[in-house]
């Protein structure tokens, strides 16, 4: 009997103090956001009932080639490099393609998107670029929502004037850039250079009241090796051959984008695009230019000296 009092007490205590842990964390838990319920990567578009070519598609599943580790102590050299991707290029292209049945039915910022609301990748803030804040999957909702804009509607026939709520969705083709940050190592183990993405994030174009352009701002920030498995599984449209295609993973290792040099870690962390020294983007470029081409001479310089 004493035995039985002990085993009531003891588990009425395990009781209270879980109570007391729920309601106590009650106010810190985000509101559950569901995942989404569509087969593609945005809502309006399905996947084809019948198979949607002359042969037998097999499904494509890839997984990204695992990156050979780098020792501190093999690194005799190191810069940080930063890169714009502008997708209006032509050799960008892919960057825009609206989607097909192989890349998911999307363009990559949604292709980005989905994975975030569905939970399988991550963000971070864009109030730096060294994934110090990872965002909630709540805040990445409200930032992708779109907005309510409050105009005046004229109405002819009672010669009045009303004022009308609308709201703008979140419009992909706002996405016209994306930076890279990536580091540039020599590793004396396999004596060469090595390249490896660093982070990723999309620059969204910011527009006035007037409809002119204000500038472009990050919106959030990707740790790239984190992502290559999900990238893996989509792939980027070949201009040239249909069945010839790239996965997005391979996109970025392969160095198939355009882009320009846009900073390079240096002791001010200024770079060509924002710096008083130059004194149009032209200079920057030029700029931008001279120190890839040094990055590139660097590995020569390892090996004579």
């Amino acid at each position: 009997m004493q035995f039985l009092n002990l085993y009531k007490l003891a588990f009425t205590t395990v009781v209270l103090l879980s109570a007391n842990m729920v309601f106590a964390q009650k106010g810190t838990v985000d509101v559950p956001v569901p995942a989404p319920d569509y087969p593609g990567v945005k809502k309006d578009w399905l996947p084809s009932l019948t198979p949607d070519g002359a042969w037998d598609r097999v499904q494509h599943t890839s997984k990204p080639i695992g990156w050979q580790p780098i020792r501190e102590a093999d690194i005799l050299w190191k810069k940080c490099v930063w890169r714009e991707i502008d997708t209006r290029e032509k050799q960008n292209v892919g960057f825009r393609y609206a989607g097909d049945e192989n890349t998911g039915g999307g363009m990559f910022i949604e292709i980005l998107l989905d994975g975030l609301k569905r939970g399988k990748i991550k963000a971070y803030s864009n109030m730096d670029d060294r994934f110090t804040t990872e965002l909630s999957k709540q805040q990445l909702i409200e930032q992708i929502a779109g907005k309510d804009d409050t105009a005046k509607v004229y109405d002819p026939t009672t010669d009045t004037y009303s004022l009308k709520v609308t709201h703008s969705d979140f419009d992909p083709e706002t996405i016209t850039k994306y930076r890279i940050k990536e580091d540039w190592i020599f590793d004396r183990n396999e004596g060469k250079m090595v390249v490896r993405i660093v982070g990723l994030s999309p620059l969204q174009d910011i527009y006035g009241e007037d409809g002119g352009f204000r500038a472009s701002r990050p919106m959030f920030w990707l740790y790239y090796p984190s992502i290559r498995e999900y990238l893996a599984q989509y792939e980027v449209i070949n201009p040239l051959n249909d069945l010839a295609r790239y996965t997005w993973d391979e996109f970025f290792e392969s160095r198939m984008f355009a882009s320009k040099v846009i900073k390079i870690s240096n002791p001010f962390n200024v770079g060509f695009d924002n710096n008083s020294i130059y004194t149009n983007k032209m200079e920057g470029l030029y700029e931008g230019q001279r120190a890839t081409e040094e990055i590139f001479n660097k590995e020569h310089d390892m090996w004579v000296y």
